[in-house]
């Protein structure tokens, strides 16, 4: 499973996966919510009309499914 901090870390090329699976995110709202998860899970949570507490889940959810993709990936390279 991918940590949040292997997403910030790769902040740029993550954002647009994370945009794909939550369509409501702002470019320019990412400056300030990008680095501090409790800031973007509550973004999240604003923008697609959850809970924080959904925010959260659907958050772990794109963070495991994001890792499932990157080792699958890394076993096709070998």
């Amino acid at each position: 499973m991918l940590k949040w901090t292997d997403l910030t870390q790769d902040w740029d090329a993550m954002y647009a996966r994370a945009k794909r699976r939550f369509p409501n995110l702002k470019d320019q709202d990412m400056v300030r919510v990008s680095k501090d998860r409790k800031r973007f899970e509550a973004y999240l949570a604003e923008c697609h009309q959850l809970t924080v507490n959904e925010a959260h889940e659907e958050l772990e959810d794109f963070l495991f499914t994001e890792g499932l993709n990157r080792e699958f990936s890394r076993s096709l390279s070998k």
